[in-house]
């Protein structure tokens, strides 16, 4: 068995990397795993060497027939991972070390649970292979550490085995229980939240006469992609930030995978004021970007999370994922949901520090959790 490093995606052709994944139908299951996603961030310059991404993705091969992948970066800061580890580079860095350049396994810009082990088989000496793989790279690299983050948890287990840390943090999704309608979910929730959940939804549309479109495949076009990138550049100036996706970005992704994005608008009269962009997987929609050019009470809530449980229900999903953070989701019928990242540290006093430092974490995630599933607005029985 051989291991190929390349330190692009074109390198990989769409047909080697897609047939290594999870697939329904002949379709990559996760939408954010697809060869194409990741060649979109490459090719608009959003993740590359420039922007701190250069690409070292793992291809195992036996006999010459590729067997495993790992989609992988080496990265010289933590932006865009949503899994915080500042705290471990600052401490690193005051006590005479050099916690950059890392490795991070991952879909850049993107909190979306997803395997990074990908071996068709299901060999777990394949997936071991990888983690080894990733381990021998990093000590080839000068890099400090080999990060995974928001794998399954099957993944983090096998990965604890072999000796990597693991994290655990929660994010909140909403899940489908066969409802017919909205009326039927909002039948599962306590009167009070019913009673906001119906205030939330007129306030947002009515007392403005907005109405909402959801727009996705062949019918999305260039201006719709103009109006969205105001958006999106809305919300990471209101974050103090600079927005990672480029303009080229949106346009190369609708080239290749326009059928698996759903973009949602609200609209004052002709005009789009507000948006969201949201990914189709095989059961689940994922929302993950949004941004608004006028100020309306409640839009955000009804564009993210409540047309996404509509667009759920009308199209017999499972799960919509509403992306990371936020306990304002819980109130809107989201809610807790582990999600788990495994980490490799090759200082041992670090790695020492860091693994005292995630036990007492999880302990705390998960008690919260606890209280956080008792927090629901559903009746109780």
């Amino acid at each position: 068995m051989t291991a190929t490093i390349h330190p692009t995606t074109a390198s990989i052709p769409a047909v080697t990397w897609n047939a290594l994944l999870p697939s329904i139908s002949g379709k990559p299951d996760n939408p954010f795993l697809d060869h194409a996603f990741f060649l979109a961030l490459e090719q608009s310059g959003s993740a590359t060497a420039r922007t701190g991404w250069q690409p070292q993705h793992i291809v195992l091969e036996r006999d010459g027939s590729p067997v495993a992948l790992m989609p992988l970066y080496l990265k010289s800061h933590s932006q865009g991972e949503y899994v915080f580890d500042y705290a471990w580079a600052d401490a690193y860095q005051r006590a005479g070390g050099d916690y950059y350049p890392k490795l991070q396994s991952s879909v850049p810009f993107t909190p979306v649970t997803a395997p990074k082990l990908l071996v068709p088989s299901a060999d777990p000496a394949l997936k071991r292979a990888l983690l080894t793989t990733a381990e021998t790279l990093a000590r080839q690299r000068h890099a400090s550490s080999v990060h995974a983050t928001f794998v399954p948890e099957a993944e983090a287990d096998l990965a604890s085995d072999a000796g990597w840390l693991h994290r655990v943090d929660t994010q909140y999704h909403w899940h489908n229980e066969g409802f017919a309608s909205f009326e039927e979910f909002l039948g599962t929730l306590s009167s009070r939240h019913r009673k906001i959940t119906r205030r939330e939804r007129r306030d947002a549309l009515g007392a403005d006469g907005l109405t909402v479109r959801w727009i996705t495949g062949a019918d999305i076009q260039e201006h719709h992609w103009d109006e969205f990138f105001a958006f999106y550049q809305d919300t990471g100036s209101r974050k103090w930030g600079r927005p990672y996706l480029t303009r080229s970005f949106f346009s190369l992704l609708s080239a290749s995978m326009a059928d698996r994005v759903v973009l949602m608008f609200a609209y004052d009269g002709d005009r789009a004021i507000a948006g969201t962009l949201n990914l189709l997987g095989s059961d689940t929609l994922y929302g993950r970007y949004w941004g608004a050019i006028e100020d309306v009470p409640f839009l955000h809530f009804e564009l993210c999370y409540y047309q996404a449980i509509d667009f759920a229900i009308a199209h017999k999903l499972k799960t919509v994922e509403a992306g990371a953070q936020g306990e304002h989701k819980l109130a809107r019928g989201y809610v807790p949901t582990p999600t788990h990242s495994i980490h490799w540290i090759e200082h041992p006093a670090l790695r020492q520090a860091i693994a005292d430092y995630l036990s007492q974490e999880r302990t705390a995630v998960l008690r919260e959790q606890h209280l956080l599933d008792e927090m629901t607005p559903f009746k109780k029985q």
